[in-house]
């Protein structure tokens, strides 16, 4: 691994994005580094904002309405076209999402961590609130220190997904009825002979579902969500 493609991607809620990508950029990190923010339909007016904000900080805005109609999300074509990438340049995909604010130290971290352990496939942080308990789907490692070896899914919240990952779990044969992946290629990389580790230290903030509010419902009204996830096909993991 010779180098880090940061990614972000996001749909409205730019308040936490811009948080997010602040976070980010005040990154102590020492290794060669690229950071992307995929916009993924946003409105005309928080477009805007992004654009903006691309023009005056270090990061690059790939705005996905100019590379497909496919309505959001895009989860799938962000992670097929990093992959590539990536695999081309021995790059490692360290995906940070939209609601998530890292420490100054964590991007490194899990770049030491991955690299010290030749048979990573993701390494990962777990996520907690703003009062620091763990929160899901990283329940398992409350009250645990160290890093952990797991069988559990990692969050994409903030993962680092290997090269060696990425050489052996083809996204191209991924569910593409699904919206979300993170599952699926845990499961992949374990199922591949790499082990996804957690490393306990290295905590990020995680509001969940700041760009899909109706989320939310999950634990304010878990029977509307659920009723709306198989009713409307939304959610798809």
């Amino acid at each position: 691994m010779k180098q880090l493609h940061i990614i972000t991607p996001v749909k409205d809620a730019i308040d936490s994005t811009l948080e997010t990508v602040r976070a980010v950029l005040g990154s102590e990190l020492s290794v060669p580094h690229t950071y992307t923010v995929y916009n993924d339909f946003s409105t005309p007016e928080n477009t805007a904002r992004l654009q903006a904000a691309s023009e005056h900080d270090d990061f690059r805005l790939v705005n996905l309405s100019e590379l497909t109609t496919h309505p959001s999300p895009n989860y799938l074509l962000v992670l097929k076209r990093e992959r590539e990438a990536c695999l081309a340049e021995d790059a490692g995909l360290l995906i940070v999402e939209s609601d998530v604010t890292v420490r100054p130290d964590t991007l490194q971290g899990l770049w030491d961590g991955a690299l010290a352990r030749p048979d990573t496939g993701i390494a990962a942080s777990p996520t907690v609130d703003t009062e620091g308990q763990t929160n899901y789907p990283y329940q398992f490692v409350a009250g645990q220190t160290g890093v952990l070896n797991t069988r559990h899914h990692c969050s994409f919240c903030c993962s680092l997904l290997t090269p060696e990952l990425l050489r052996r779990v083809d996204f191209a044969e991924l569910d593409e009825t699904k919206n979300w992946f993170d599952v699926t290629i845990s499961h992949r990389s374990v199922e591949a002979g790499l082990h996804n580790y957690v490393f306990t230290s290295l905590p990020v903030v995680h509001r969940p579902h700041s760009s899909r509010p109706w989320k939310q419902l999950k634990y304010k009204n878990p029977l509307k969500y659920y009723w709306l996830k198989w009713t409307k096909g939304f959610d798809k993991i």
